[in-house]
């Protein structure tokens, strides 16, 4: 069982521990960029591709189905902060905090970051994008333990808490 996250006709595919070492990666670099309300949207999305609560192998996303912003300068900014939270990922932006190293995290993110690169995203107005979350589901708690954005108080606590041996 894997995982897809797809993009301008691109996929990333990715086993379940990918998935997981992917998602971790990301959510360390968008914890500490998000600022603005649609980055905290996307910062929800991800939260909501941890299998130890939505199951393995039941995660994933399309780039297309996403609401990056009503008009184009809204979508290019959208664009801009996942590409800006991808480059702080790739400079390995508090790994030392995941309790493992990464070694096929960088390949991941380069694969993505291509992905968004090449996305030309639409203005949508207003409506919401399957699955994207929104403005109310948007994750603006924090993790107090490790200063992760998490889905509180749906979840209880980060994806490290929900670990089974959380650190």
């Amino acid at each position: 069982m894997g995982n897809v996250f797809k993009g301008s006709g691109q996929h990333l595919d990715l086993s379940n521990g990918g998935t997981e070492v992917f998602i971790d990666v990301l959510m360390l670099a968008v914890s500490d960029l998000a600022e603005a309300e649609w980055a905290y949207r996307f910062a929800a999305l991800l939260t909501l591709q941890d299998q130890n609560v939505m199951g393995r192998g039941a995660v994933g996303f399309d780039l297309g189905d996403i609401v990056w912003g009503a008009s184009t300068l809204e979508c290019a900014r959208s664009k801009d902060f996942v590409l800006r939270t991808v480059a702080l990922a790739l400079r390995r932006h508090r790994w030392n905090e995941l309790g493992y190293d990464p070694p096929l995290a960088r390949g991941y993110l380069l694969q993505f970051e291509t992905m968004v690169k090449s996305f030309v995203p639409s203005a949508g107005g207003t409506q919401l994008g399957e699955g994207f979350p929104s403005p109310q589901e948007r994750a603006v708690a924090s993790c107090t333990r490790h200063r992760i954005l998490s889905a509180l108080p749906h979840w209880e606590g980060c994806f490290l808490c929900n670990r089974p041996n959380p650190s």
